[in-house]
Parts: C-alpha cells; sequence; structure tokens
C-alpha cells in the first residue's frame, strides 16, 4: 500500500467536489463527509441511512479500535445527507449502496472513485480513501485547531504521529528552507 497524502489545495478540493457531485451525489457525500469527519473508510462506508438521516451526531463503534465514536455533523454534512437522501428517496439501508444493493460499495469502488475525482482535479499527490481522513487532519490544523485535539479525534498515539499523519512536520521543515533567506 503506498503513502498517500493530505489534500492541502482548497481550490483542488472545491474541484473534486464539484466532479463528484457531476458523476454521482453518493460518491459526493462520501467525499463530503469523509473530510469533514475524519472517518476511516471502513466506519464510513459501514454508516447506514438511520445512523444519519434526521441526525445532528453520528454514534459508532470503530472498526479498527473497537472504540465508540460520537461526535456532531457539521452544518455542510448534514446539508450534503438531506439532499441526498431527499434527492434519492432512500429510506433504509447503507449509506452508501452499490449499485447491486442492499450492500455498501466496496473499499476498491471508493478508491476509485476518489483517485478518479483526483485526477480530475490535477492532484499528482498519491491519494485514496485514507486521503479523506488525513485532509481532515490537515485542515483541521490549518485552521488553528492544537494537534492534541486533532490527535485525540483521530484516536493517535502521540501529537508526533498526528503531525506526521497529516504531513506538517515536512511542511513545516520545507518553509524554513524557503523563508530563512538570510
Amino acid at each position: 500500500m503506498e503513502f498517500v497524502q493530505p489534500i492541502r489545495d482548497k481550490k483542488q478540493l472545491e474541484k473534486m467536489k464539484s466532479y463528484l457531485l457531476k458523476q454521482n451525489q453518493r460518491d459526493y457525500v462520501l467525499f463530503v463527509l469523509g473530510i469533514n469527519s475524519g472517518l476511516r473508510i471502513s466506519d464510513l462506508l459501514n454508516l447506514s441511512i438511520e445512523d444519519v438521516k434526521g441526525k445532528d451526531r453520528i454514534t459508532l463503534r470503530e472498526q479498527k479500535t473497537g472504540k465508540a465514536k460520537n461526535f456532531p455533523l457539521s452544518d455542510t454534512s448534514k446539508k450534503v445527507i438531506a439532499d441526498y437522501l431527499k434527492q434519492q428517496d432512500l429510506i433504509s439501508g447503507p449509506l452508501f449502496p452499490s449499485r447491486k444493493g442492499g450492500k455498501p460499495i466496496s473499499r476498491i469502488q471508493a478508491y476509485r472513485v476518489i483517485n478518479e475525482a483526483a485526477r480530475q482535479a490535477k492532484i499528482k499527490d498519491n491519494i485514496g480513501t485514507h486521503t479523506l481522513r488525513k485532509t481532515f487532519g490537515y485542515w483541521a490544523y490549518k485552521q488553528g485547531v492544537d494537534i492534541t485535539i486533532i490527535q485525540k479525534l483521530l484516536n493517535h498515539s502521540a501529537p508526533s504521529v498526528t503531525l506526521r499523519y497529516v504531513g506538517i512536520q515536512q511542511d513545516q521543515l520545507d518553509d524554513v528552507y524557503l523563508n530563512l533567506n538570510l
């Protein structure tokens, strides 16, 4: 498995969102919810309509850690979910159903969707499903959220792990070289 990067350019994020919305509303909602929740792809794909319909919070047990997670949905997430459920007339079942019905899309299909959207947005970095989670962490940090809070949100063992995870350490090192100019 290749190491993937967060999406660090807001214009590229917007291009991906625009592309996905034109292609498939389900995939658009997957992307928006992913970058706004920091959930792992396994937890995103296992969400049901009942988990989110009319809700202000998501409560789940993380597949990887077995830990309970309970967090509020952002206004952006609530809006895209409500629009999606209304337009698709979805009542129950997986939030991100496959065409085969009854089951959510696979991790591989989610990877294909996200990767194609990234290519359409001219992103050259390695992009995958984990990019959504890393993008959440990266932008939280860039907006001034304390790294220890992000560490807790992502269930990391140490702030240094979180900094490395979202690619901040390399950015900070590069900034020294680029901005010193003695």
